[in-house]
């Protein structure tokens, strides 16, 4: 989660931040307030509907792994086009919010701007979708990844 500080906003914290085509970014967004929407079966069938489909991310980006927590939402994010990944990420979230809003009552749906890390060449993508999607496991959510619903991966496909 990016964090605001007084007279700094999220801009700030990206200035001097690069977007690379090519590059996979491990990518977190929290839920507004941080507050549990997608513990409700509806909204996070909807949203998880919507993010997971190419569209969410194309022409600009290919989303590798993802995984839909009751209060915030991770996923590996690989830069294909010439977009920033804050434009991507920030589309994502608008599309994705649209999609529930009729279960929301109004309410928002995302905090303010995301968290992200850059994947080196050296590091493994299999280790970090894996710690990606098992993070409902860890949570204690399941018992066994393939009881939680709300998860993909390309390799699966």
């Amino acid at each position: 989660m990016a964090f605001s500080y007084p007279g700094s906003g999220h801009q700030a914290l990206r200035r001097g931040r690069r977007s690379e085509s090519g590059r996979i970014y491990l990518v977190t967004t929290t839920t507004h307030r941080r507050e549990p929407h997608f513990s409700r079966w509806e909204a996070a069938s909807r949203l998880s509907a919507v993010l997971a489909t190419r569209s969410a991310w194309s022409p600009h980006a290919e989303l590798l792994c993802w995984v839909l927590m009751p209060d915030h939402w991770h996923g590996l994010v690989r830069l294909t086009g010439g977009a920033t990944l804050a434009h991507v990420v920030g589309a994502a979230k608008g599309r994705s919010a649209h999609a529930v809003r009729g279960v929301m009552a109004g309410r928002p749906v995302w905090a303010d701007g995301f968290h992200d890390r850059a994947l080196r060449q050296d590091d493994d993508v299999l280790v970090a979708a894996r710690y990606i999607i098992t993070n409902p496991v860890r949570a204690g959510l399941v018992s066994r990844l393939r009881d939680y619903p709300y998860w993909n991966a390309v390799w699966l496909d």
